[in-house]
Order: structure tokens, then C-alpha cells, then sequence
């Protein structure tokens, strides 16, 4: 028997994942998580204004439901995540890793507005009950926009 999971699945997967998220579903959300999940949230250079608020380095369902939790009561309702671009980025073993470009709005004045997005890093597989994250990492964009010419030649220039 194989625990190959289709990138069918896993697109379903992390789509109902994030509507869970939004409608505050805590008990769909956790159990999308396993037991051991491994979950970090920061912005992509660090040094964000609110780094302290979207940064925790979190491990076990309780601890990523506590604080996932407590976040999405302190967020706007509605409030809705985009998961775009999810593709497979390797297996090891009983785990899929994907990856996914992660966009958020929510409503204000009768229309939408973009508050944040980003890049997500995710593995995944199959648990008693279904599929279940085991490692999360949100990464959010933070860092203004400048031309890719601009940006290469700063990262060539850094060493990065």
C-alpha cells in the first residue's frame, strides 16, 4: 500500500485547512495537526515591527492550537486565506513536503484589501484519521518591493 499523497489531496487538504482557520473551526484545525506538529511563524527579513506578534517557534498540537487560537480571535472576521501555487517539493519517507504562496484580505468599507502574504513550507501524511501537518512554517512578506535587478545585486553585494 502506498502513502503517496496526489497533489489532488494535499491542495484539498490545505484548502480546507485555511477555511477552518478563517471560520475559527478549532476542532477541524487541530486535527489537521499531528501530535508532534512543528510549527514557526515569522516575517521573511526578521525585523518586522510586529516580528513579536507572528513569531512563534511552537512544537505539539496543544501548544500550535493555544497560540493559533488566541491569534485568530485577536484577527479581523471576515478574514480570508488564499493558498496559491501549492506544488510538492519532495517525500521523505511517510511525509510529503509542499510548498505554497499564502495571500491574505479581509473587508473593509464593502471591499476587499490585501493584509498580508507569503510563503508556506508544509509536510504532510497520512495519520489515522486522514492527512495531518506535521511541520508548518509560515513565512510572511514584509520586505518592500524593489526590482529584481535592485535585489540581486544586494544579495550578490551581502553575500546572501
Amino acid at each position: 500500500m502506498s502513502n503517496e499523497i496526489a497533489l489532488s489531496e494535499l491542495q484539498d487538504f490545505i484548502g480546507s485547512f485555511w477555511y477552518h482557520y478563517d471560520e475559527a473551526h478549532y476542532d477541524d484545525m487541530a486535527a489537521a495537526y499531528s501530535d508532534e506538529i512543528r510549527y514557526v511563524s515569522r516575517s521573511d527579513n526578521g525585523a518586522s515591527p510586529f516580528e513579536e506578534l507572528m513569531s512563534p517557534e511552537l512544537v505539539g498540537r496543544d501548544n500550535v492550537m493555544e497560540w493559533l487560537s488566541d491569534h485568530r480571535k485577536e484577527s479581523p472576521y471576515p478574514l480570508r486565506h488564499h493558498a496559491t501555487n501549492v506544488h510538492r517539493t519532495g517525500t521523505d519517507g511517510e511525509v510529503t513536503r509542499a510548498r505554497f504562496y499564502i495571500f491574505v484580505n479581509q473587508i473593509a468599507n464593502y471591499v476587499p484589501f490585501a493584509v498580508s502574504s507569503g510563503v508556506a513550507n508544509v509536510a504532510v501524511r497520512r495519520g489515522a484519521n486522514g492527512l495531518e501537518f506535521t511541520e508548518m512554517e509560515v513565512i510572511l512578506d514584509t520586505t518592500n518591493s524593489v526590482l529584481l535587478s535592485e535585489y540581486s545585486a544586494d544579495t550578490a553585494a551581502s553575500g546572501a
